[in-house]
């Protein structure tokens, strides 16, 4: 399947965004609903912040992967420092902020090493 047929169109960065602020709000939600096979607190963050950010590369193929990391990297980091707002009776953790991070930069490592070889 060719992922860059879909590059730069309005309906892949809607979903980008969506997928975003979905996110973002099961991150800040007081109470997230459980997740079939209730998965780890860490898995559920690197699998959301690999699916950004291999959406994220296919909505924006011209923007530099590295700078799709940092953008990442500090939306994850935005969510854990909102999490420590104590009305919202969530846990921060640096270590959480660490997992979207190392999720982010698997994924768009594997993204960069298929566009070289699709090249």
């Amino acid at each position: 399947m060719n992922l860059h047929r879909f590059d730069d169109r309005p309906p892949t960065r809607a979903l980008f965004w969506l997928l975003s602020l979905f996110a973002l709000v099961m991150a800040l939600i007081p109470h997230p609903p459980d997740i079939p096979g209730n998965p780890s607190d860490k898995i559920q963050h690197m699998v959301a912040f690999a699916t950004l950010s291999l959406v994220g590369s296919i909505a924006y193929s011209r923007a530099r992967l590295l700078s799709l990391l940092v953008a990442l990297s500090l939306f994850g980091a935005f969510i854990e420092v909102a999490q420590a707002i104590p009305a919202l009776h969530r846990d921060s953790d640096p270590l959480d902020w660490a997992a979207d991070t190392l999720a982010c930069a698997v994924v768009l490592l594997l993204v960069a090493w298929s566009r070289r070889r699709a090249r």
